[in-house]
C-alpha cells in the first residue's frame, strides 16, 4: 500500500464498518449511500490487499488482518478529532474519546469506581482506561503517548511535565482477623514493634525489591522486619494477607477500603513513616486539549477527596 496516495476518507468508512458490521448501517452513520460505502470498501480491499470483512449471516465479520487494525484505527481517528476540535465546543455529554491513566492497581479500588459512576452520568461516551504503571518509566509513558496522566509518588520531573499534588497517603498494617500473631490486639490500635518485626510480611514491589519506605523507617530506629514475599499488585497483597498469617504495610486509604471485604484487622504501624505525597503528572502538550483537560480535572478532584485532611 502507498500511504501517500491513500484517500484518508476511506479510513472513516472502515471505522464505521467496524462499529456497525453492516454497509447499510455504516452508510446511515456516515450520511452516505450504501453503494458509496460498498465502493469505498472495494477500494480499501484493493489498497490493503485483504478482504477486510466476510459475510456471516446479516453481519460483516472482520478478517484477522482487519481485526488487528480496529483498536488502533479508532484511537487515531479520536486523536485527530480531538486535535481539530475547537476547545470552545467541548461538551462532556456528547464527547467521544479515550483517556488513559497510568497508575498502580491501588487506583482500581479507589479511583475507577467513582470515576465510572461520574462518566456514566456526565460523559457516557468517554472511555477511561487504567493501564499498568511501569516502574521507573512514568515520564516516558507520557512522552510516548502511552498514557494521558500518571498517578505517582512525588519526584523530580523534567520541565515539560506538569504536576498537581493530590493527596497524602499514610500507611497502616493489615492482618487477617484469624491471624494468631495479632490475638489480643485491638483493631485500629498501634501494633507493637516486637509483633511487627516478628511476623512475616508481604511487600508491594512491582520491581521485586525486598525493601521499601517501611524498611527505611525501621532502620532509623534500629529495627528490621522479615519480608517473606513480594507481590507487584495491591490486590495480591490483600489476598495473600487474607489467606495466610502474613501481614503487610499498605496505604491507609486502601486498608480502610478493603478491610471488610477481605476480613482484615487494620493497625497503626509501630514506627513513624512519612506519608507519601501522590501527584498527578501530564505532558504540557495536552494542557489545552479539551477532553484531556476535563478528564484531568475530574480525576484530580476525586483523588483530592482521599487526603486525610479533606
Amino acid at each position: 500500500m502507498n500511504f501517500a496516495t491513500l484517500d484518508l476518507n476511506l479510513l472513516r468508512v472502515l471505522d464505521a464498518l467496524f462499529r456497525e458490521g453492516s454497509t447499510v448501517k455504516a452508510a446511515d452513520r456516515l450520511a452516505m449511500s450504501q453503494s458509496a460505502v460498498s465502493g469505498a470498501l472495494s477500494r480499501l480491499r484493493y489498497a490493503l490487499h485483504d478482504p477486510l470483512f466476510v459475510r456471516q449471516g446479516n453481519r460483516l465479520v472482520a478478517t484477522d488482518y482487519a481485526a488487528g487494525l480496529e483498536t488502533g484505527l479508532h484511537e487515531e481517528l479520536e486523536r485527530l478529532a480531538a486535535l481539530l476540535a475547537p476547545s470552545a465546543t467541548f461538551e462532556p455529554r456528547t464527547a467521544e474519546g479515550t483517556f488513559r491513566i497510568a497508575a498502580s492497581d491501588f487506583f482500581a479500588e479507589l479511583l475507577m469506581p467513582p470515576l465510572g459512576d461520574l462518566l456514566q452520568k456526565s460523559a457516557p461516551n468517554l472511555r477511561a482506561q487504567l493501564v499498568d504503571l511501569v516502574p521507573n518509566d512514568y515520564v516516558a509513558s507520557l512522552e510516548r503517548r502511552k498514557a494521558d496522566i500518571a498517578l505517582i509518588p512525588d519526584l523530580v520531573l523534567p520541565d515539560w511535565v506538569n504536576r498537581e499534588p493530590l493527596f497524602h497517603s499514610p500507611f497502616q498494617v493489615i492482618a487477617r482477623k484469624g491471624n494468631p500473631g495479632v490475638v489480643g490486639l485491638k483493631n485500629g490500635t498501634q501494633m507493637p514493634m516486637d509483633t511487627f518485626c516478628a511476623l512475616h510480611h508481604v511487600l508491594f514491589s512491582p520491581e521485586g525489591n525486598l525493601a521499601a519506605m517501611g524498611d527505611a523507617a525501621l532502620t532509623r530506629v534500629g529495627k528490621r522486619r522479615q519480608v517473606a514475599m513480594t507481590v507487584p499488585v495491591f490486590s495480591g497483597i490483600c489476598r495473600a494477607v487474607s489467606e495466610s498469617d502474613l501481614i503487610a504495610l499498605v496505604p491507609a486509604q486502601l486498608a480502610e477500603k478493603v478491610a471488610k471485604a477481605f476480613g482484615l484487622h487494620v493497625f497503626k504501624p509501630p514506627m513513624e513513616i512519612e506519608p507519601a505525597l501522590i501527584i498527578g503528572i501530564w505532558h504540557k502538550r495536552s494542557d489545552n486539549a479539551p477532553m484531556a483537560a476535563w478528564m484531568r480535572s475530574q480525576v484530580f478532584e476525586l483523588m483530592k477527596g482521599l487526603d486525610p485532611g479533606s
